[in-house]
């Protein structure tokens, strides 16, 4: 994967927000987005796994494959749960180099730090942090 890839599966999920004003759609939008992500596996669901500093519980599983680097996640919430899955849409697959230079561009031009609680964006912050620590 490339930047350009990045920046096409930000255009994805940017072109989704850009049509809602109303803050209740732009949560559904985020809940239908957690749906979508694979159920994961209850041996998963360990303190090991657990990204901390959420105000909800979060587990974050990384896998590497022939360079590339994937990710599993869940989390006890919903909203959670869709936020993961934003991130993980467009960081799934890439390689660590490519990761490593990712700047999550996407989450100002949704402006999604801004219809989040504090709580919500600090774990926002360790989502990515997570991430990038694979790199």
């Amino acid at each position: 994967m490339t930047l350009a890839n990045f920046k096409e599966r930000e255009a994805e999920i940017i072109e989704a927000f850009e049509w809602i004003e109303d803050e209740i759609d732009r949560y559904e939008l985020i809940i239908e987005m957690g749906k979508s992500l694979p159920i994961l596996p209850e041996e998963y669901k360990i303190p090991e796994f657990e990204i901390k500093g959420c105000q909800s519980k979060v587990w974050l599983v990384t896998k590497e494959n022939q360079g590339r680097v994937f990710f599993e996640a869940d989390s006890n919430t919903m909203i959670t749960k869709g936020i993961i899955a934003l991130l993980l849409k467009v960081v799934n697959d890439s390689s660590k180099e490519e990761l490593k230079n990712y700047q999550f561009d996407f989450i100002d031009a949704i402006q999604l730090r801004s219809h989040l609680t504090s709580q919500r964006s600090n774990g926002l912050t360790s989502m990515i942090q997570k991430i990038k620590s694979v790199v």
